[in-house]
């Protein structure tokens, strides 16, 4: 009998609709937005600004925390690509990238303020713009890394037969780029931006308002909108606040994370179609829209065959032409090598003199702070362990379920919880165990989501047909946990501890040192002594726990982490 043939395409086909016509508006909306933003961004910076917990100034405060978090976010993507992708196709670079990779995540937010802050003052004196880069840095800084480590893990863990597909084909570096390693991290990718954003709510409220050296440097926004109502104890604003953060998080969800994740289902490696793929009603209507359409085959079509052609001649001229390219990549090594060698030197001898002002006691202060930091850090990770395996799994398995509960635990990750918590923290500083308790908790809710988003994006990216073989053997629930999941989201799970680790030292940060209602509440610990020395504008001491708390990361990374990171390329790389 005969069968019409279906056009695979037919089921995104509609007439126009209202979502065509609200579609430009909102476009111009959102430029109009932007301009005036970044018009706003250019002025005078008001160093004795107060911040209105008014309703009306909300709106106004919500926008311009959402432009710094825009930028931030694309500086960290463009980061990410660019520094991971260096250090997997350099063995050499790869050598001094990853472990400085390690250094970098684990150096607090707090201790970036000093230099980031004074140099960008120093070049824009009397101008908003600089501070404003101030607090889209240190946004960066808490953005990047888990991308970066993320995007990484998922180059080199690349099944050795695509990348020898890609060799008997001849795919020149873009075209490699493009359709192999860019795809092979695209889930990963996404579900750490989403991490990556949710951190950068985190810690919204110390980036948009923070004291150095006893000068106070705050920009209109929530994070700064939120410091003010809990320092006030205004418990009101301080709702409002949390009500505005948590329906910003909730659109940005719907409308930009659900989509994506549904999006990058198609780069999953699978040989079976996925019977519960994630849905997005934006993404339909976006592959439905003719409008969406016309603005593709006409703009990003074209743009799109311009830009492979050009990489495409590029990289074809490399090949052809009469140098050697082994010549060149030696050369960029050696300038490469040799510029660190020198910041390395420089830095270094700037640091010995700063540290030679400290004493013993303050040594002393800084090795017991880094004794009850580590511990609570342990402590963290065993409790994050136990949460989140389980419930990431769960979610990642259950794309249904994922879209249900995918928004809670964005709010959940992204909500300040020195906000959210300042009753608790007092009821906790009256208990035996004072803050060491709520530290605990707080350093928790600051980490334990770096892990949780990693094990949700290791679960997804297991192909269907594993777990369909795991039916037809009728294998037990231990022993699919043990062959199939627990191998599967391996590598993810080793990203997400090590990104987890330097999450909770950061967090440390935050849940050591609060201030609420005119009082101080502190726990024994690297954190508090941190953020006093940058209050106090202690930098020999802001130095000193600085680099103990980076050895300590870095030594653990490299000692227990690392090695695990290695197991996970070589033992549990997808084969196919």
């Amino acid at each position: 009998m005969f069968q019409p043939t279906i056009d695979p395409k037919a089921k995104f086909r509609s007439k126009w609709g209202i979502g065509d016509l609200l579609l430009p508006l909102a476009i111009v909306s959102l430029i109009f937005a932007i301009v005036q933003t970044a018009s706003e961004f250019t002025g005078a910076y008001n160093e004795k600004l107060v911040i209105s917990l008014s309703l009306s100034s909300l709106p106004w405060y919500t926008l311009q925390t959402l432009a710094r978090m825009v930028v931030a976010y694309f500086l960290s993507l463009l980061f990410t690509l660019g520094y991971a992708y260096t250090a997997y196709r350099s063995a050499t670079m790869s050598v001094i990238l990853i472990p400085l990779l390690d250094i970098l995540q684990s150096i607090p937010v707090l201790s970036f303020l000093p230099a980031v802050v004074l140099a960008l003052v120093a070049v824009f004196p009397s101008q908003r713009i600089g501070v404003e880069l101030s607090s889209v840095l240190l946004i960066f800084t808490g953005m990047t890394w888990n991308m970066t480590f993320s995007f990484y893990q998922s180059l080199v863990s690349i099944p050795k037969e695509l990348k020898e597909a890609s060799q008997v084909y001849r795919l020149g570096a873009w075209q490699r780029f493009w359709t192999m390693e860019l795809p092979s991290g695209a889930v990963g990718l996404v579900w750490n931006s989403v991490m990556s954003v949710a951190g950068g709510w985190f810690f919204l409220m110390q980036t948009e308002s923070f004291t150095l050296s006893n000068r106070d440097f705050t920009l209109p926004g929530l994070g700064s909108y939120l410091k003010t109502a809990a320092d006030r104890g205004d418990f009101g604003a301080i709702g409002a606040g949390l009500f505005v953060l948590v329906g910003v998080i909730v659109a940005i969800d719907f409308f930009v994370w659900r989509p994506l994740i549904a999006w990058a289902e198609k780069f999953k490696l699978e040989t079976v179609e996925a019977t519960n793929a994630p849905e997005s009603r934006v993404l339909d209507f976006m592959r439905r829209s003719p409008t969406v359409r016309i603005v593709s085959d006409r703009v990003f079509a074209p743009l799109q065959e311009s830009i492979d052609r050009g990489f495409n001649r590029r990289s074809r001229t490399a090949l052809t032409a009469n140098t050697n390219p082994a010549i060149w990549v030696k050369w960029l090594n050696w300038i490469f090598l040799s510029g660190f060698g020198l910041i390395v030197v420089w830095g270094t001898w700037e640091a010995l003199l700063l540290l030679s002002k400290l004493g013993f006691d303050d040594w002393k202060t800084v090795m017991v702070g880094a004794m009850y930091t580590a511990f609570r850090v342990m402590a963290v990770l065993v409790i994050s362990l136990l949460i989140t395996v389980p419930v990431g799994v769960t979610i990642g398995r259950n794309p249904r379920l994922a879209q249900f509960l995918q928004p809670l635990v964005q709010i959940a990750a992204s909500v300040p919880a020195t906000a959210l918590f300042p009753v608790f923290l007092l009821f906790l500083a009256n208990l035996g165990g004072g803050l060491d308790i709520g530290a605990v908790l707080l350093m928790t809710l600051g980490s334990m989501w770096y892990i949780l988003f990693n094990v949700i994006a290791g679960a997804q990216s297991i192909p269907s047909e594993l777990f369909e073989a795991a039916e037809v053997y009728k294998l037990s629930l231990v022993q699919r946990w043990k062959t199939l999941i627990l191998p599967g989201i391996f590598p993810y799970l080793v990203t997400g501890i090590i990104t987890a680790v330097g999450g909770a030292w950061n967090a440390s940060i935050a849940g050591e040192y609060i201030k609420f209602q005119g009082k101080v509440l502190t726990a024994t610990g690297l954190g508090e002594t941190i953020t006093q020395a940058s209050d106090a504008g202690n930098y020999s001491l802001l130095l000193a726990a600085t680099v103990v708390m980076s050895l300590l990361v870095v030594t653990t990374n490299r000692l227990i982490w690392r090695p695990l990171y290695r197991l996970a390329q070589e033992k549990y790389q997808l084969l196919i």
